[in-house]
């Protein structure tokens, strides 16, 4: 299994947020603070789902205060729970949502990039990830 101390950890998980941050458009909350890929996640999910368990579980962490540090809660959630390719794939489904978040260049726009992708995500559900949430 795959603990915290695995630097292929740190690596994957440093490439899945940079993925989720290519291209992201800027975008400010009401109070301003600005917006990341945690909120792209929720948004996503709202429309597909009632409620996410791991958009529950992460926002019920009090300890948790920006974007950034719920979306990498988040991402280790659902390693942890095999709902990593799922719930992104959720997120990807509404072209128009996509365009409101990214700029043409993210990978997430292109059919062949975003397969490719979510198949590699795919893989991971065979991986046991051991994390501390």
């Amino acid at each position: 299994p795959v603990t915290d101390g695995s630097r292929e950890l740190h690596s994957l998980c440093a490439q899945l947020e940079f993925l989720l941050q290519f291209d992201l458009k800027e975008k400010k909350s009401f109070f301003g603070q600005r917006k990341d890929y945690w909120d792209f996640l929720c948004q996503g999910l709202a429309r597909c789902r009632q409620e996410h368990e791991g958009i529950h579980f992460v926002t019920s962490l009090d300890k948790l205060k920006t974007p950034v540090g719920r979306g990498r809660a988040f991402l280790r959630y659902c390693l942890v729970h095999q709902q990593l390719a799922e719930s992104l794939q959720l997120c990807l489904l509404d072209p128009e949502s996509l365009c409101e978040w990214y700029y043409a260049r993210s990978p997430f726009l292109s059919p062949k990039r975003r397969a490719e992708i979510l198949g590699s995500l795919y893989e991971l559900d065979c991986v046991t990830f051991h994390l501390a949430l």
